[in-house]
């Protein structure tokens, strides 16, 4: 059974998607590997990884492709295939394979036309997007939700 996508855009918290417990484990671990890495911010990366997922598998073939901080969550998540497998089946209805692109090659119209399909596929699945894991969608210029520091942002003491 596949989670139905159909929602308003940008109204969905993607950590809703994760079982509570596995967000801790998941985040724990991430904390573990990567020290520079506070928990909260695990937490934030494990919902990223999770829209990530959801908004895939409902454009398969899209080639869509996670920000570093998302590839991060994505491999941890992998490491527990148990939780894995059942989140994959439960978003997709299948295993959502990790297929990483071949050294010196990139996504169809390059990495940062496979940046723009990922955010916009997140925002067609109606996820809220964490501006700071995915730095490139300010460089969109779709920075409506950023308040981390964006030329546009409250916290960067600029105005547009």
């Amino acid at each position: 059974m596949t989670i139905a996508l159909e929602r308003p855009v940008g109204t969905t918290d993607p950590a809703t998607l994760v079982d509570p417990e596995m967000m801790e484990r998941l985040a724990a671990r991430i904390t573990k590997d990567h020290s520079d890495t506070n928990l909260a911010t695990a937490r934030r990366i494990i919902g990223q990884t999770a829209a990530f997922l959801a908004a895939g598998a409902a454009q398969p073939g899209a080639e869509l492709s996670p920000s570093k901080l998302v590839d991060v969550g994505w491999h941890t998540w992998i490491l527990h295939t148990v939780d894995y497998a059942a989140f994959c089946d439960r978003v997709a209805g299948r295993f959502i394979h990790h297929v990483p692109t071949p050294d010196g090659e990139s996504t169809e119209g390059g990495p940062e036309a496979g940046r723009k399909r990922t955010i916009d596929a997140l925002t067609a699945a109606g996820f809220q997007i964490d501006h700071e894991l995915w730095p490139e969608a300010a460089k969109m210029g779709d920075c409506t939700q950023c308040h981390a520091g964006c030329t546009d942002s409250p916290n960067s003491g600029k105005k547009k």
